[in-house]
């Protein structure tokens, strides 16, 4: 459980310092002392290594700014790390120093050290590596991608100026090959990347709540929101694709992180 606990959160605290952290290597810096801390006081070194080489590992393979070297796999095999830590280790029952001193209730009854550092982790994954995850499966799947709109400016064309300038003479324009910079299309996605992780979180806590009408409704919500926008696809289908395969792969991400603290809990 607390190896779960520490990649999860070595993985999520890394790009939330790709993602608003002004110098990554300080923020990495500081990610790793955290993680160090955490090893130490709870009798975890070898877990907390291990977290850094998968954060390092995840850094490395999940890129923020261009598709992902190896695609949606490095995700899998995170998850399938994550199941397997959780479902075999369980809870060590001994924390280390911090279990001397640790007592923290919850709605739930006692919250171990373990599986506070598993929640903590999970949450941070839901935030901005999960946006990464879901971004993966669009670029996987070829998925079609709303663009941001060239400025009319941009798209001008040069027309050649009138001057005094004999005929005789060639008048110095700009190449006919000259274009606008391309346009990052990741910049369309800003909204997204705030209302994915709320999503997300909400869809975490009312599972683990067990409001399953309240999460239902808030699912539905979500797609009566977007008919207006999916019904404008005409014949082709790409905007209902693109909003199915994001949503589908950030729910199954937000019930999987459930299932985790679930079974985490009453193992």
């Amino acid at each position: 459980m607390i190896l779960t606990g520490l990649i999860l959160l070595a993985v999520g605290l890394a790009d939330l310092v790709r993602r608003f952290a002004p110098r990554r290597w300080i923020g990495y810096l500081v990610v790793a002392v955290l993680l160090l801390l955490l090893g130490s006081v709870a009798d975890a070194l070898l877990p907390m290594v291990a977290a850094l080489a998968a954060g390092a590992l995840w850094v490395w393979s999940m890129p923020d700014d261009r598709p992902a070297r190896a695609g949606f796999w490095p995700a899998v095999a995170l998850a399938a790390v994550s199941v397997v830590a959780v479902v075999v280790g369980g809870d060590r029952g001994g924390s280390g120093l911090v279990g001397e001193v640790w007592r923290l209730e919850s709605p739930w009854g006692p919250l171990s050290f373990d599986l506070a550092v598993l929640a903590l982790g999970v949450a941070a994954f839901l935030l901005e590596s999960s946006n990464l995850v879901v971004r993966a499966a669009l670029d996987g799947e070829h998925t079609w991608r709303p663009t941001e709109q060239i400025p009319d400016t941009a798209a001008a064309v040069t027309e050649t100026p009138v001057t005094d300038t004999p005929a005789t003479e060639p008048v110095a324009t700009a190449p006919a090959t000259a274009s606008a910079p391309a346009l990052d299309r990741r910049g369309a996605f800003q909204g997204g990347r705030l209302i994915g992780p709320l999503e997300r979180l909400l869809v975490l806590l009312l599972t683990l709540a067990a409001a399953y009408p309240l999460l239902a409704a808030m699912l539905a919500a979500k797609g009566i929101v977007r008919f207006p926008e999916i019904s404008r696809d005409g014949e082709t289908g790409a905007r209902a694709e693109y909003f199915l395969v994001g949503s589908l792969v950030s729910w199954v991400i937000a019930l999987g992180a459930a299932f985790l603290v679930w079974w985490a809990a009453h193992s």
